[in-house]
């Protein structure tokens, strides 16, 4: 079977959406498959060329014999509505003219969060004539409304038709998460064209492992309990609930022992440095995004993990993937996210409840944590266990047993059509 899967994040980009993606066609290769993956140049999230690349409109390579084709985008740092969609709008022509170019496909993929890329996806398998399989990441344009992007009701109701018209064209949609698909079944999508895929880690890179003795020199963090944030700096994580709990940790009386590390770029990066530098929070870090291949020991530096995103009705509808990053590292989690994922937590004993944006709450939570053995302990214990249950090479599987089906099924059909 040919894959030909449509996405505008990918290695050597390190944000959820390239990492699953890779590491699923990745495994989708070793099982015999060939996946062929049109993306544009990285450059999220600072909006910034990689080095070793340039914004050609086509451009080949090959990672772990997996093909990619990288094609011009309208290039923008995360930084407001109007340039990141011109931005996906670009990719969406881009990567249309482009998929003539890829014969012999059998089915296409289009991945979210935005679901131009899902556009593209549903107009080149009708061009080729091959099945459309829809990756919800998330629901979008929901998640642009719960976070003050965009505002104008008429636009956010022509969005939402060209949601649900995408919803009934795919053949399968892959759902990340089970409140997704209870979404769209509500909203009358057939509840058997939809698969629950969660995301998961990397077993392969991600595991228990001492603290990285270099990192812990360079940034003074010996006798330090350190907690910290891996990930987008966006409108939805609200990360100012992090720097409010860092500021009331400096009043304790052991706070002095704290160190909250903040790792990676966005939208509202520069808006939390120059908060807690107003702040004057000496007890917090922030460090850039890291190359893939580094990631793993800056994650070694946490003590415990932490989650956020803001207290919206739609966000209980979501996993963050780092928290299964979390997991697999052995490392407990601070959770400020309610609904599913916050399920995960308490079934799987893996970390400590607390409400979003509730600074006060994470703050008493951390000392906990950190104040018991017995609890940190059991909570690392727990970690490394549940994480074998969200195995990236087990959960690609899961998927591509998904896509061979339809690819099975669309054989049959064509057969008995040409049988009449």
């Amino acid at each position: 079977m040919h894959i030909l899967f449509l996405t505008d994040n990918f290695p050597p980009e390190v944000n959820a959406p390239a990492s699953r993606t890779f590491e699923h066609c990745r495994e989708w290769v070793r099982a015999g498959h060939q996946v062929t993956v049109v993306t544009g140049v990285p450059n999220f999230p600072k909006g910034t060329i990689y080095p070793g690349y340039r914004n050609r409109l086509w451009q080949s390579e090959v990672m772990d014999n997996i093909r990619v084709i990288r094609v011009w985008t309208y290039i923008t740092g995360n930084e407001g509505f109007v340039k990141r969609t011109l931005d996906y709008l670009s990719y969406m022509v881009a990567s249309v003219l482009a998929a003539p170019w890829v014969k012999d496909v059998d089915l296409v993929i289009g991945t979210s969060p935005q679901f131009f890329t899902a556009c593209a996806a549903y107009v080149v398998s009708r061009c080729k004539g091959i099945p459309f399989v829809f990756e919800l990441r998330d629901l979008w344009p929901e998640s642009i409304k719960a976070v003050g992007a965009m505002k104008h009701a008429g636009t956010l109701r022509l969005l939402e038709r060209m949601e649900l018209f995408l919803y009934r064209k795919a053949a399968a949609i892959v759902s990340l998460t089970n409140s997704f698909k209870r979404n769209l079944v509500a909203r009358h999508i057939p509840e058997g064209r939809i698969v629950v895929v969660t995301n998961g880690a990397d077993l392969e890179r991600f595991g228990a492992r001492t603290k990285d003795a270099e990192l812990v020199r360079r940034f003074h963090l010996e006798g330090k309990f350190v907690a910290g944030y891996i990930g987008t700096h966006g409108m939805a994580h609200a990360l100012e609930t992090i720097l409010d709990a860092a500021d009331k940790l400096r009043g304790l009386e052991d706070g002095h022992r704290y160190r909250i590390i903040l790792l990676g770029d966005g939208a509202r990066k520069q808006a939390l440095v120059e908060r807690a530098r107003s702040l004057g929070l000496g007890n917090v870090i922030f460090l850039d995004s890291v190359p893939k291949e580094e990631v793993v020991r800056y994650w070694s530096l946490l003590d415990v993990g932490i989650t956020h995103l803001k207290k919206e009705e739609l966000f209980k509808t979501v996993i963050p993937s780092k928290l299964f990053e979390c997991m697999a590292m052995g490392i407990p989690v601070l959770h400020g996210v309610a609904g599913e994922s916050a399920e995960i937590v308490e079934r799987e004993g893996v970390g400590i409840l607390f409400e979003p944006e509730n600074a006060a709450e994470l703050c008493l939570k951390l000392q906990l944590v950190s104040r018991d053995p017995a609890i940190y302990e059991g909570l690392r214990a727990r970690c490394v266990a549940a994480a074998r249950g969200y195995d990236r090479t087990q959960l690609a599987g899961r998927m591509l047993k998904s896509l061979e089906d339809l690819s099975r099924a669309t054989v049959s059909d064509v057969a008995a059509g040409e049988g009449v």
